[in-house]
């Protein structure tokens, strides 16, 4: 299913189809900041096993993702959030930026990779947010990535209706939100004492 949903003021009813596609174990294909996301409910886990096997990755092994509203909800999913990450936090959120965290108990068992590190996101993205609002707490993400990529082709998906022509088999719900971007979120390492930059994306992190 294709639902359009306006970007910037996103309809309450048209969120709530979407809930209800997440609290079935359904999986979403949903616009952020950036480029285009697949995802599920965290809880879920075989929505999550699903999305895995769709984005080719080992929940055990891949760092996971998840969409947060706001950094409160942020730091029941990670171990600590000491004053200097939350400064940095609440500088740049939400925005186009993804933060590797330790995580805490909280985070369900099939996120927790050997690393027992978690990504989180805050985007500033009126649609996802609403989601996360809705649904009370975080969604899975994770990019949604051109695989079969070959020369003079994107990397990640932009256009809705080519998203939804190409995985309407695989997932139950496509939103479209506008085009999408070709540039990842920035990745920044904070799980040790010096914070590491792991890929420049889109924006530039206030320090």
């Amino acid at each position: 299913m294709l639902l359009t949903i306006h970007p910037d003021d996103p309809e309450t009813r048209k969120i709530k189809q979407v809930i209800e596609v997440l609290q079935s174990g359904g999986i979403i294909i949903y616009p952020t900041d950036t480029v285009y996301g697949i995802g599920c409910d965290i809880t879920n886990h075989q929505a999550v096993e699903k999305v895995c096997q769709l984005r080719r990755l080992d929940p055990q092994r891949a760092m996971l993702s998840l969409i947060c509203k706001d950094i409160s909800q942020v730091a029941e999913y990670a171990w600590q959030l000491d004053n200097e990450l939350f400064r940095l936090m609440k500088k740049n959120l939400p925005g186009p930026f993804t933060f590797i965290l330790k995580s805490s108990n909280t985070v369900p068992k099939l996120f927790k990779n050997r690393k027992r590190t978690v990504g989180v996101r805050v985007p500033a993205n009126n649609i996802a947010l609403a989601i996360v609002e809705a649904l009370g707490r975080p969604i899975l993400s994770a990019s949604l990535k051109n695989e079969d990529n070959v020369e003079d082709f994107d990397e990640y998906f932009t256009d809705p209706i080519d998203i939804h022509e190409k995985f309407q088999h695989q997932v139950d719900l496509v939103i479209d939100g506008g085009d999408g971007g070709i540039t990842p979120s920035t990745l920044l390492d904070c799980t040790k004492r010096e914070f590491e930059l792991i890929r420049q994306g889109a924006g530039e992190l206030d320090w």
